[in-house]
């Protein structure tokens, strides 16, 4: 039987590339992610049938996503990871089709740019509409190993409007497990209904199971205590819950990079020499994304150095994380030497000032006017 799900108007995602970083005689690949805006849908049919519109749309493009999109969404394949990658420990046994891939790669004309310079975006926010960004690739192995581990329920946490979070519960619903998620907020609103607000409206469409904490308790506990006291509540009542952390960045969840780098490889490969990436720039706000493009553009042909904007935390927190995610894949590298990363939390995570508000709407608006 063939479900469609289709959708009067749909969530509004926009991109925000990185910071820009120019040097001459160099290409610059950015990762770009989406975010969800407050807009609030009008569904016609549930999020739990097998295709949105956005997909069916994607299906119009070429025959090669038409066969990926019908025969290959939701799949649950064996995984055989790229060459480069086979000395690494674990290597996942099976991947769940999720995310609508590959993603296509832009060329963005700013203008002013030095001599030679040349910038592109990688387009993840195309990655599938209601699972769009980076963590769509992270929960196709993940999910797979909740699968493979006999789960029945999904626990994860982050912020009240986490991306991951609204992914992970959409992934659950999708694979007909239940979610649960640790949501932190301000102390004054712990108490309240959250309503329904940008990914807050999603997950609760889906039916996951929202549990809000204050940003102090957070703080005091710690996201690992916080979703392993609600897994040893859900074991004793017979439920068997696996746990993804925060972004789903774990060594597990690194593979998704990885994979992205050999996605990359081909797309490359397919320009005949034409174009080669000298630097990936790359917000970072958990880690793992990081970890699978530095270490798989490490191994790889790609050779390209990957510069990390952390958005919250510091560097040294991320360079002490993104080594512990690679050493629990036995690379033997030194995360110093694969990954650049800058400290860009600004006044802090989510907040902006008006100079960063202009710059975004004045690179965007030149992206969608010249390119």
């Amino acid at each position: 039987m063939l479900c469609y799900g289709c959708f009067k108007s749909s969530p509004i995602y926009s991109y925000i590339p990185s910071p820009i970083i120019s040097n001459k005689n160099k290409n610059l690949l950015f990762k770009t992610f989406p975010f969800l805006s407050s807009h609030k849908p009008k569904f016609t049919s549930s999020l739990s049938c097998s295709h949105s519109l956005s997909q069916i749309m994607d299906l119009d493009n070429s025959k090669d996503q038409e066969s990926t999109s019908l025969f290959e969404f939701l799949s649950r394949k064996a995984y055989a990871p790229p060459s480069w990658a086979s000395l690494l420990n674990p290597i996942p046994s099976h991947i769940f089709s999720l995310g609508h891939l590959p993603t296509p790669i832009h060329k963005w004309n700013l203008p002013n740019l030095p001599a030679n310079t040349e910038v592109y975006l990688k387009r993840d926010d195309l990655s599938g509409m209601q699972m769009s960004g980076n963590k769509v690739r992270k929960l196709e192995f993940l999910m797979a190993d909740a699968v493979a581990q006999g789960a029945d329920c999904i626990i994860t946490i982050g912020g009240i409007q986490s991306n991951h979070c609204r992914a992970t519960a959409v992934a659950a619903k999708y694979l007909n497990l239940d979610c649960y998620l640790i949501l932190r907020t301000s102390k004054v609103v712990v108490d309240k209904d959250p309503g329904l607000t940008g990914n807050l409206l999603v997950e609760r469409l889906v039916g996951a199971n929202v549990q809000l904490i204050s940003k102090e308790e957070y703080a005091q506990i710690g996201s690992v205590n916080l979703t392993n006291d609600l897994k040893e509540k859900l074991v004793k009542e017979g439920r068997k819950p696996y746990v993804i952390p925060v972004g789903g960045s774990n060594s597990l969840g690194t593979w998704g990079y990885i994979e992205a780098i050999r996605e990359i490889e081909q797309q490359v490969q397919a320009t005949t020499g034409r174009i080669k990436f000298d630097d990936i720039v790359v917000a970072c706000g958990s880690g793992a994304t990081i970890a699978g493009l530095a270490l798989g553009s490490w191994l790889g042909t790609l050779k390209a150095k990957v510069h990390a904007f952390a958005v919250c935390d510091d560097p040294d927190y991320f360079y002490n994380f993104v080594q512990d995610l690679i050493d629990g894949l036995k690379a033997g590298v030194d995360s110093h030497d694969i990954v650049n990363i800058q400290n860009a939390k600004g006044l802090g995570y989510a907040i902006n000032t008006s100079e960063e508000l202009k710059f975004v709407k004045a690179n965007c608006y030149r992206y969608r006017g010249r390119s």
